[in-house]
């Protein structure tokens, strides 16, 4: 009987049934997609910040004072302490190494150039790095450096060839153009070293304009530092610093230090540098860090405000067709109740039906609401957001919730029917 009831409103309501499911496959189409984007939108958002640069920079725990001057490191080569070439293939070896996307080492290097004194910057641009394992990583600035324009090409790794800053070659377009030959060395009285090749002129909007870049091994050579460097830049994909990512891991209890441990914020990636490469001073290079975090927490957040927009309008929709089908229902319900069918009962056939709706608009809604994210992802990010049936569950136990709260107030008042005044026609 329970059953023929259900199915009978069906038959006898097409049309309010049709509006319910209407309004929940709407809202779970908005909150399909925002969902489905909102779990790509970190990952997505944090590989384009990473075009913008490194976010964490390596220097020596026990450096001199540095002597900078526009970003360039001005002390002698002789000064400061040195970190090793051969360790940073542990950073492959860390919890989170999957995401070290790239690192670069620097070694800078005052150097007399062309009857100048000028800065050479050792670096890699695409170099294999052993690491422990066995395997090989490979990674320069390709990788942390991404939005440097380069007219010509990158030096070969090991080659006697350089690339100009784009400030230093306009200054002096006769001794610093594509193909000229830089003489090189130490000092002005000491003999010509390296003769290097002009392979490119890189614009990189910083302070390498103005210097000479190098490969790594060069400048080692030159500076009488082999398998050494200065600095490193690491472009690591990160999450929003919150509360917990801004304590200190020491005043963690267990559970808390491990959950911080095991999440890929900027604090704990760095903890875990320090202990594969000790002495060392892991730094975020904090604006961009904090535009990262800004944009990604601003984004997420609207996201959400969508999806509960998206939510609240649906169950906002379904209390008023809910409302509507009481009040044509009202006959019916006065006859059940006068045959002993208790407020129980009624609400019993109002939420099935009302459940059955949730299933069907939210898997219609659903299905909408992947092709949507599709489409979002696609414009936005210029790939498809993946389908993640994991929201498949989470949609449809909105739906039912949505269903159920907006019948709520329509089913107090169907509570408080008599049967007698509507068998008289009241």
């Amino acid at each position: 009987m329970f059953a023929r009831l259900v199915r009978e409103s069906f038959i006898k309501t097409p049309r309010r049934k049709v509006l319910t499911a209407a309004a929940l496959m709407v809202g779970m189409a908005v909150a399909t997609s925002t969902l489905t984007v909102a779990l790509e939108v970190g990952d997505r958002l944090a590989r384009e910040f990473r075009t913008l640069g490194a976010n964490l920079v390596i220097t020596p725990k026990s450096d001199t004072l540095p002597l900078e001057i526009g970003g360039v490191d001005y002390r002698p080569v002789d000064e400061g302490s040195y970190l090793r070439e051969s360790d940073l293939g542990k950073l492959k070896m860390i919890f989170w190494r999957h995401n070290i996307l790239g690192f670069a080492p620097f070694l800078d290097v005052p150097a007399y150039a062309n009857g100048k004194n000028e800065t050479l910057v050792g670096t890699w641009y695409s170099h294999e790095v052993p690491v422990p394992d066995g395997t090989t990583f490979t990674t320069g600035l390709k990788d942390t450096q991404t939005s440097w324009q380069i007219t010509g090409r990158w030096f070969n790794e090991g080659a006697q060839e350089a690339v100009v800053g784009s400030s230093l070659a306009a200054g002096d377009p006769a001794d610093f153009a594509l193909g000229k030959t830089i003489q090189t060395a130490k000092t002005a009285a000491t003999p010509i070293e390296q003769p290097l090749t002009i392979t490119g002129i890189v614009s990189s909007g910083g302070a390498e304009d103005n210097a000479i870049l190098v490969p790594l091994s060069v400048a080692q050579d030159i500076s009488g530092h082999p398998g050494q460097y200065r600095q490193l830049l690491i472009s690591a994909l990160t999450k929003p610093a919150d509360a917990l990512a801004m304590r200190d891991p020491a005043s963690l209890t267990p559970a808390e230090y491990d959950r911080w441990y095991c999440s890929p914020y900027i604090s704990s990636i760095s903890y875990q540098i320090k202990n594969v490469i000790p002495d060392t001073d892991v730094r975020a290079i904090r604006k961009v860090a904090e535009t990262e975090g800004r944009v990604l927490s601003r984004i997420s957040a609207l996201l959400w405000i969508v999806t509960i927009a998206s939510l609240v309008a649906a169950g906002l929709a379904v209390a008023a067709t809910s409302a509507t089908t009481v009040l044509e229902r009202r006959d019916e319900i006065g006859i059940m109740k006068a045959i002993g069918a208790t407020n129980f009962t009624v609400a019993a056939i109002f939420l099935t039906e009302q459940l059955l709706l949730a299933v069907v608009g939210g898997s219609v809604g659903f299905a909408l609401g992947l092709i949507i994210a599709r489409v979002l992802g696609t414009s936005v990010f210029g790939s498809p957001a993946p389908a993640r049936l994991v929201v498949l569950p989470v949609v449809l136990a909105l739906a039912a919730i949505v269903a159920l709260l907006g019948s709520l107030v329509p089913l107090r008042r169907a509570a408080g029917f008599r049967p007698a005044p509507i068998l008289r026609g009241e």
